[in-house]
Formats: C-alpha cells, structure tokens, sequence
C-alpha cells in the first residue's frame, strides 16, 4: 500500500508518460495545417471546421463540468475563439477590406494552433494534475518547442514538397496538385 505522502508527489514515469502522450497528439494534430500552409500557401477549409467541432466539444465539457476549475473561464474564452471566427467567417463581407483580412488571420491561426491548444485543454480537464502536479514549467517548455519545432518542419517540408513529392503522389491521395509540383516521370513509383 503506497503512503500518504507519496500521492503528494507524481510518480516521474507517469509525468513522462503524459508528456509523451499530449506531445505526440499535439505534433500529429499540428503536422497537416502547417504542412498545407507551406505547399499551398493556404489552409483549408476542412481543418479550420474540425478545430471548430474539437474546441467547441471542448466547450461544452469545461461549460457543463460541475467541479470547480479555477481556469474555468480563461479555458472557456480560449475554446470559443474558433467560434468566433466561423460566426466572423459567415458573417464578414469578402470583400478583401481589412474585417475581411482579420477574419484571414484568425482563421489561420486557429487551424494552426487551434488543435494543439485543444489538446492541452482537453488533457488538463481530464488530467487535472498534468498542468500542476506533474508538469514541470521546463517540461512545458520542452512540449512547446517540440510542438513548434514539428510544426516548422512540417511547414518547411511543405515547401519544398518537390524535392520528394509528386505530383501523382497529391492527386493519389485525393488532394490538389500543390503550385510547384513535380510532375512524375512515365513509368515512375510514386513516393521516390
């Protein structure tokens, strides 16, 4: 039987555990719209309405949560942004004037950061002690920047989605040709 004063003090393995676990699910959540920023010079439609349907349900669980969080409301405003920006997204003339570019920018960025900052809200409500207990201020650090670092390459991939991309090689998948493509030679595996 473990004693009391260890349930003061997160086993290591367990705070490594959960890094690992929220890190990865915040790399694969961010890898496609930076991706897509960087062949495209554009995000899609698709992944700024799924973190819209992500936040929103988050929404709802920090509204709907009977337990006191202390965060409650800055969680609340933060998981509403998306929202706000499909509300913005219908209701702005596209007309390029700068409400218009504003609601460009917020709906970037919410494709971009929106799922990782989905997941880190959905890891603290279902592991209320990932933020406190077992989540050291350098451990949170080191989640930001491995997120941000995947998030970089997968944009700079993007880019150069050439080098070891074809253009068969979107079309297969079901996407558009990206500006820039390389068209694949008669005969060629795709994939390089």
């Amino acid at each position: 039987m473990p004693m009391p004063e260890d349930d003061e003090h997160p086993d290591p393995s367990t705070a490594a555990r959960a890094t690992g676990v929220v890190t990865v699910g915040m790399c694969v959540a961010v890898w496609w719209p930076a991706f897509t920023l960087g062949a495209w010079g554009r995000l899609f439609f698709e992944q700024k309405l799924t973190v819209w349907a992500a936040a929103t349900a988050a929404l709802l669980i920090v509204l709907f949560r009977r337990h006191g969080e202390q965060n409650r409301k800055r969680r609340a405003a933060a998981l509403m942004l998306p929202s706000v920006w499909l509300i913005l997204a219908l209701t702005v003339d596209d007309d390029g004037g700068v409400l218009d570019a504003l609601t460009g920018a917020l709906g970037d960025t919410v494709a971009v950061l929106g799922l990782p900052a989905t997941m880190w809200v959905l890891a603290r409500i279902m592991w209320p002690d990932f933020g406190e207990g077992l989540l050291s201020p350098a451990r949170r650090a080191l989640v930001i920047a491995l997120v941000l670092s995947i998030a970089v390459a997968s944009y700079l991939l993007g880019v150069h989605h050439a080098a070891f991309l074809t253009c068969a090689d979107f079309t297969i998948s079901g996407n558009s040709e990206p500006p820039g493509c390389t068209p694949s030679a008669p005969g060629a595996v795709s994939g390089r």
